[in-house]
């Protein structure tokens, strides 16, 4: 297939593409500036310059692809309609980042959530996070007038990307901290827990949902959970550092950002990815996060 991919420089957009290209397919990627171009054109994706506000550029692109993916942003609605109308009553594949902050809540890491996410499971989402959630809304609703729609909503990715930008954004931020001031915080109590997926896994479930996903379909995406102090421990413990540091989630917005510290790092994201294991036969090798700080995560 002839799959056009936004987001082609990011962490999740540059493994999938790789991940597309092994698997046979060929990949256009969109990318903002010609100096990044000539990089991913080097990685064997062929690059298209431009941006998520053009929409003349994402419906040429759409229509002469076979399928899109979007992985560049989970936020921005206007492209993802102009993908939506671009590929109605074409029957082809349209696969959309979300992110499972949409079902994150307000324990401000001093909390842990009973409910476990699935599927099936009734969405409560904070209204910090419903923009997004519409965005999947519409996206999944495009099954209604001939697009082969699909969501995929990550949790808490971790692993080294294989394309322009190898890093993920939550356990990355907390090491880099660590590294710069000589201690691991973690907001509040840390008890608070988020599921978690390897990005090689994750990858893999993106060629699936391309090849295989009903129309209409929403996947989590994870294998294991652990909480954010057990995770401030393993990096603690790679890096050679003393006992992890408790940050109010309040100063931490202060100093992080109000986004980082209520969602990022002070909610629970607890999903289950029932739906891809059953319906797909998606089947992650990468089990624990934890194992991964201690014994893979670059120091």
């Amino acid at each position: 297939m002839d799959i056009f991919l936004t987001g082609a420089t990011g962490y999740i957009g540059g493994t999938v593409a790789i991940r597309l290209i092994e698997a046979g397919h060929s990949v256009r990627g969109l990318v903002r500036t010609s100096a990044k171009a000539e990089l991913l054109a080097r990685h064997g994706i062929e690059p298209v310059v431009g941006t998520l506000d053009d929409d003349a550029l994402l419906t040429r692109e759409a229509r002469e692809a076979d399928g899109v993916i979007n992985t560049a942003n989970a936020d921005h609605s206007p492209s993802a309609r102009a993908l939506i109308s671009a590929l109605t009553g074409s029957g082809k594949p349209l696969v959309h980042t979300s992110g499972s902050s949409v079902i994150g809540d307000d324990a401000r890491g001093n909390r842990v959530a009973e409910t476990l996410f699935d599927e099936e499971t009734p969405f409560v989402v904070p209204p910090a996070k419903q923009d997004r959630r519409d965005i999947d809304l519409m996206v999944l609703k495009a099954a209604e007038i001939g697009v082969r729609s699909a969501v995929i909503c990550p949790s808490n990715i971790y692993g080294a990307g294989r394309g322009l930008n190898p890093h993920s954004i939550q356990i990355p931020f907390l090491a880099n901290h660590a590294r710069k001031h000589g201690f691991v915080q973690v907001v509040g109590q840390g008890v608070n827990r988020w599921a978690n997926v390897h990005i090689d896994d994750l990858a893999d479930l993106y060629l699936l949902v391309l090849t295989k996903a009903p129309a209409g379909a929403f996947y989590f995406a994870e294998n294991g959970e652990a909480s954010f102090g057990e995770i401030g421990d393993a990096i603690a413990a790679r890096l050679g550092l003393g006992p992890v540091q408790s940050l109010p989630a309040e100063s931490a917005a202060e100093k992080w950002g109000d986004s980082r510290a209520y969602y990022s790092f002070g909610s629970n994201s607890r999903v289950r990815a029932k739906r891809a294991r059953r319906e797909l036969g998606w089947t992650p090798r990468h089990t624990s996060v934890i194992s991964w700080i201690l014994s893979e995560m670059p120091v």
